[in-house]
């Protein structure tokens, strides 16, 4: 039985690269699904935002000379084509699904509206939120904030490839010890990188925990949504 009635996943972009240095892995992209639809099919009902670092980052972009704004709109179509794919892979396999976009852009997506989305997600379908916010200078990570507060998710899960939070980057860090759970005002006192500031904050004012763990071991979605200690929990005070 899952401890959640409704939940926003967040994915990045990066993991989707797999072992590739760039664009989607097939084998990562099916796994992802398999363990979506798994949930789905016990009642959960799933929105999702995935990112783009895997095809362009707006910020990285901006360093090398892209105007910003110009930057992270690419970085916006970069989270549509991820979520095109996740689509399709979803009703491969019999997964009814949705992509929404922050950016009017029909026939690729329907345009999002917190009405349509909890509409979407009351069917039984996975509703996948794309082009961020729709606005620039704002991350994936605050269009997963946003997209989950509206929706009235109890919990945003935040699918990464490490299996929680740590007190420093464990994959440079050996000595790095992990959190059990902790909270958003210890994260923001330790500067630690779990989310950028503004995603943080809102979940905080708008009490959305948030649970870190590793979505790259397959089984690990259902396991944190039966409550197992895989990840840590991010809670306000």
């Amino acid at each position: 039985m899952s401890k959640f009635k409704r939940i926003l996943l967040k994915l990045s972009g990066e993991s989707l690269m797999g072992t590739q240095q760039y664009g989607i892995d097939q084998e990562r992209l099916a796994d992802y699904a398999e363990q979506i639809k798994e949930i789905t099919e016990s009642g959960v009902q799933v929105g999702i935002v995935i990112g783009g670092g895997n095809i362009f980052r707006g910020m990285s972009g901006a360093t090398k000379g892209f105007d910003r704004v110009k930057g992270d709109q690419m970085g916006m179509l970069a989270t549509v084509i991820n979520s095109l794919a996740l689509n399709s892979a979803l009703k491969a396999i019999g997964c009814k699904s949705r992509v929404l976009t922050a950016i009017r852009m029909e026939p690729i997506g329907e345009f999002y509206s917190k009405d349509r989305a909890i509409e979407v997600l009351e069917q039984g379908e996975v509703a996948i939120f794309s082009a961020g916010t729709g606005n620039p200078y704002f991350t994936t990570d605050t269009g997963s904030s946003l997209r989950g507060i509206e929706i009235e998710a109890d919990v945003m899960l935040k699918g990464t490839r490490v299996d929680g939070v740590y007190t420093a980057d464990p994959e440079k860090d050996p000595s790095a010890v992990k959190f059990e759970t902790i909270s958003f005002d210890e994260i923001h006192k330790r500067g630690l990188k779990v989310m950028d500031l503004t995603a943080t904050a809102m979940c905080k004012e708008n009490n959305l925990p948030i649970i870190v763990f590793n979505m790259d071991v397959k089984g690990n979605l259902k396991k944190v949504l039966e409550g197992q200690n895989i990840g840590t929990y991010v809670h306000g005070d």
